[in-house]
């Protein structure tokens, strides 16, 4: 819900998911942008599958899996208004230079990173230009466990939400 709000979606945008997992947020994406489309990029054959069942199961029609690897297969979408990114197969500094060329003016981009890596290649990218107003979430929560006869908190891994706008 947080990457979906930071990526400010509006009718009528191009928004590139890449590394779309499941597709839970190419479903959600897709139905904010009616009159636009969601290019659903992912590299897994496994994954692509689900991402097709998943805007079935949901209804969406204006989106298209690409079944491929970022940054190469790319170059040859629509230019996006936003890029949501979830997963970079390691290839991380090279989608985001990727996207700094080709997002529109104004564009978004919101990464999700759960390692520190991910997290360090991010701000590394996004702090540099042509993206700016770099901003970020730190999102953490805990699940209910019981212990004995007890219950507590048990801490779950953080998901760091960086998001930045492509200087016009």
């Amino acid at each position: 819900a947080l990457t979906i709000r930071y990526a400010r979606l509006a009718p009528g945008q191009v928004v590139w998911d890449i590394g779309a997992g499941s597709g839970s947020l190419t479903v959600e994406a897709a139905r904010l942008v009616p009159g636009g489309c969601v290019f659903a990029v992912e590299r897994e054959a496994q994954a692509v599958l689900l991402v097709q069942r998943n805007c079935q199961l949901f209804g969406v029609d204006n989106v298209r899996v690409v079944h491929g690897e970022a940054p190469a297969v790319l170059s040859g979408l629509p230019l996006p208004d936003r890029v949501l990114v979830g997963g970079s197969g390691g290839k991380l500094p090279e989608i985001l230079a990727c996207c700094g060329e080709l997002l529109t003016s104004g564009g978004m981009i919101v990464v999700n990173a759960l390692t520190p890596a991910t997290l360090c290649a991010s701000l590394s990218g996004l702090s540099l230009p042509p993206f700016a107003a770099l901003d970020g979430r730190q999102v953490q929560v805990s699940r209910l466990e019981k212990l004995g006869s007890e219950y507590f908190f048990r801490a779950q891994n953080a998901v760091y939400i960086l998001f930045a706008r492509k200087e016009g």
